[in-house]
């Protein structure tokens, strides 16, 4: 029953992407307001299937915590489900940090390359990171709310990567608030998995971390100190003998 709900579900978001992507290609002279509106209709779209399809529901904790103003996520990275989740479901408009090679996706890559968010050039190494202030900080002027996984590729459940410093230097440079967010999407959707599990995953919004006083070496720490404690609330038993933190750099 999973392979056939996995085959059903991959069947859905291929011919459901094809005509939304050349919908987004039409779509192009519109203003970026209706643009964005129109494209994330499909990641929403795709939601809805994960929980029809393959009964993949979801709730969410913190709701309050997300504010009326400048923010910056900064999100847990375990599966493709939370990339879909946030641009349909977050009150603004979420601008991703990507490899800029991404445009080069037929239908997903178009519609990305007609959004305006943070495109990088991983080739340039460390002059990526002044990429992430410059046109994060443009587009957190625009209203819009940059996002990013501070452990850059999708971690396997019970897991922690190093937590890079990209957002934090982001939030502190720009002196922007930061709202971290832990889930437990992996439970329900492994990494890299055809197969995916029937369940509820929990999206857990926290608290507003200021960057005012605050390095970004201790803007990461704060960061990850609260994603990796509410990670070990959600799913105890994933993270059992293991310390909430580790080292950043």
């Amino acid at each position: 029953m999973g392979v056939l709900r996995a085959v059903i579900y991959q069947l859905f978001l291929l011919i459901t992407v094809i005509p939304y992507a050349f919908l987004c290609l039409l779509c192009a002279p519109l203003p970026l307001h209706w643009r964005y509106k129109i494209t994330v209709g499909w990641p929403r779209l795709a939601v809805w299937g994960a929980r029809t399809i393959l009964g993949i529901r979801w709730q969410v904790k913190g709701w309050e915590n997300l504010p009326d103003s400048a923010a910056i996520i900064l999100s847990k990275h375990q599966s493709a489900w939370e990339t879909l989740f946030f641009p349909a479901h977050l009150p603004r408009q979420a601008c991703f940090v990507y490899k800029r090679e991404l445009h080069r996706v037929p239908f997903f890559g178009w519609g990305l390359a007609l959004l305006r968010m943070i495109p990088i050039d991983r080739a340039r190494g460390r002059d990526a990171f002044e990429q992430v202030i410059r046109v994060g900080g443009e587009r957190i002027r625009e209203g819009r709310w940059p996002l990013l996984f501070p452990e850059g590729t999708r971690t396997k459940v019970g897991t922690t990567n190093r937590y890079k410093m990209g957002g934090a230097l982001l939030a502190t440079r720009t002196q922007t608030i930061v709202i971290p967010v832990a889930h437990n999407a992996g439970e329900c959707w492994p990494r890299n998995a055809f197969i995916k599990k029937p369940g509820l995953i929990t999206v857990s919004f926290g608290p507003p971390i200021s960057p005012e006083g605050l390095s970004a070496e201790e803007m990461n720490a704060k960061i990850q100190d609260w994603i990796e404690t509410e990670m070990r609330l959600l799913n105890p038993e994933r993270y059992a003998g293991s310390p909430a933190t580790r080292s950043v750099s």
